[in-house]
This record gives structure tokens, sequence and C-alpha cells, in this order.
């Protein structure tokens, strides 16, 4: 398919391949959108319409799901995904300045990406608590993340 609005045949297979999943599941959507995001790495807005269709829900529905919840993106992400702790835990242990040195280091802001292709997402609870304040990078959990210590693992990220 051509065109802004269609699918492209990938989306597309994906986004089937989550229908045929989860669809006929009670409550199927979080589940299906969570299997297209897995697979293309985001959600694409023109795969909205099927995945109404399939669940017969409206666009704005699905929309309001995947606008809500923090972990869905509508855009493909970069090379990279550091993913920072926003709960009370960390940052009542200076995930704060953490957020705010993270944004300077890779020169963008939350939920966007770098120029270098690093993209940086606010999380709300990474269950790292005890280790306050804690951040991912592409999936792997580090805790007592300073200023500092994050500087060193983007630093060994680049260098990878």
């Amino acid at each position: 398919m051509t065109g802004g609005s269609n699918p492209t045949a990938p989306h597309q297979a994906a986004v089937e391949e989550a229908i045929a999943l989860h669809a006929a599941r009670p409550g199927g959507l979080l589940a299906l959108l969570h299997a297209v995001q897995g697979r293309l790495g985001y959600v694409p807005p023109q795969v909205l319409p099927r995945i109404a269709q399939a669940l017969n829900i409206s666009r704005a529905d699905v929309h309001g799901v995947v606008t809500f919840y923090h972990d869905f993106r509508t855009s493909p992400p970069g090379r990279h995904v550091v993913k920072l702790c926003r709960a009370e835990a960390c940052q009542s242990m200076g995930g704060d300045a953490l957020a705010r040195h993270a944004e300077a280091r890779l020169g963008t802001q939350l939920h966007h990406t770098s120029a270098d292709g690093i993209t940086l997402e606010p999380v709300y609870c990474l269950g790292d608590c005890a280790c306050s304040p804690a951040m991912m990078i592409d999936g792997r959990l580090y805790g007592r993340v300073t200023p500092e210590r994050f500087d060193r693992l983007m630093e060994s990220m680049e260098n990878a």
C-alpha cells in the first residue's frame, strides 16, 4: 500500500497478527497494542482504524488508550531507548536532577529522540525503588544512577 494514511505491508502484517492473537480476548486492546509495538517498536497512527474495526470499538477509544499510557509510542524509537523513572521514590532520591542532566547530556527532552538516535522516555515506576533513582537502557535496569553514572552508561552504550 502507498500513501500517508495507509499502513505499510509490515505494519499491516503486525496488526493482523496481533488481531488474530488478541481480538477475541475480553479486554484484548492493551495486549493487542503491546503486540503491535513489540513487533514494530511503536503503534503507527494509521493502524488505529483497523484495530478499532477488529475490536468493534471507536477509533477514539483506541487513540485514547494509546495516548493515555506512557509506554506506547506513535513514532519509531531511536536506536537506543533510555527510560528514566519519574515516580516519587526516584524523584525523592535525585530523579529530577537526573532527568535534567539526561536531557542536557542527550540534547533532547523527555518523550523525544536525540539527533544521534537515543529516545528518552519517562516511566512511572521501574520497580527498583530501593535503588532509586532508576533507569532502563534498551530493557536493562540500572539503579542508584547519578549524573556521573548516567554519563558512564551513555559512553559505554555509545562505544558498544
